[in-house]
């Protein structure tokens, strides 16, 4: 029982002194801004604690396997979801203070969820006529693939399907890339002066935890005078993401993804359609 308890006790320790180490780097570097042209690329902690976080991984680097061991890092991928609730919630304590605003905003909100298919009208094409994949096109592009897509497409399909392969490669590139890429792009696009600070708020709620903390972290440093307007607009629209994505998704996206791989892709391809 002893040899039991220390053995479920180490991993744990040992990952949790780790994330520790992390963060007090990353906060010790701090902020960066790296002015170019009309606006400035923001770093933030979060983007370099998620840096070392990859470079840490024992399938990356291999000298870390001797402190990370398989456990660790398996307890580490069951600790995101506990992890990321304290956060909603404290971005779900910021909605009521700017409720008269949000509702101001409301039909840009909803609205917002057209966007949705913009995945498909920009990825789809890429999918099927440059990368030439097959019905792995349906799950890739059909949304930004989080959580309650991959739900929808798991119920549907199943994941060793073709479409959940799609599904699969693109919440794994997301969890890895847009991070970054939310962290960066909010800064960059308010420098253009062409979208107003809500929408782009707005546009950080897509249904992920570390995107929505990386595109609002960025988007703050830019407007920290409106931080609370930000804050509030993001988990708002965090929430009607996570409310009616599934749904816009089922009738909308996925049914039409459906149709247009039936319609565009090649014969070689289309007699493989089940």
């Amino acid at each position: 029982m002893a040899t039991s308890r220390g053995g479920a006790i180490g991993p744990a320790l040992v990952l949790h002194l780790a994330v520790l180490a992390i963060v007090v780097v990353c906060e010790i570097i701090g902020l960066i801004r790296v002015p170019i042209g009309i606006g400035a690329v923001i770093l933030l902690p979060i983007l370099y604690a998620f840096a070392l976080g990859i470079i840490f991984n024992p399938n990356v680097l291999k000298a870390t396997g001797r402190v990370l061991n398989h456990d660790a890092t398996k307890l580490a991928g069951t600790m995101i979801t506990i992890a990321i609730m304290p956060f909603i919630a404290r971005f779900g304590t910021t909605v009521g203070p700017q409720i008269e605003k949000i509702i101001a905003a409301g039909p840009a909100l909803i609205l917002q969820e057209l966007g949705n298919l913009g995945t498909i009208l920009i990825a789809f094409p890429v999918a099927v006529f440059l990368l030439r994949m097959g019905r792995e096109a349906i799950g890739a592009s059909y949304s930004i693939d989080r959580e309650p897509n991959l739900a929808l497409i798991a119920d549907k399909y199943g994941l060793n399907s073709p479409e959940g392969a799609g599904a699969m490669g693109v919440y794994a590139t997301g969890t890895l890339i847009g991070t970054f890429v939310f962290a960066l792009m909010p800064p960059l696009v308010h420098g253009l002066g062409i979208f107003d600070v809500r929408a782009l708020a707005m546009s950080c709620g897509v249904g992920s935890g570390s995107m929505l903390a990386a595109c609002t972290g960025g988007l703050v440093a830019a407007v920290p005078d409106q931080k609370d307007l930000i804050l509030a607009l993001a988990a708002a629209s965090n929430i009607l993401t996570y409310a009616t994505g599934l749904y816009a998704g089922l009738f909308l996206a996925l049914p039409l993804t459906e149709w247009l791989y039936r319609t565009c892709a090649p014969a070689d391809r289309a007699s493989t359609m089940h």
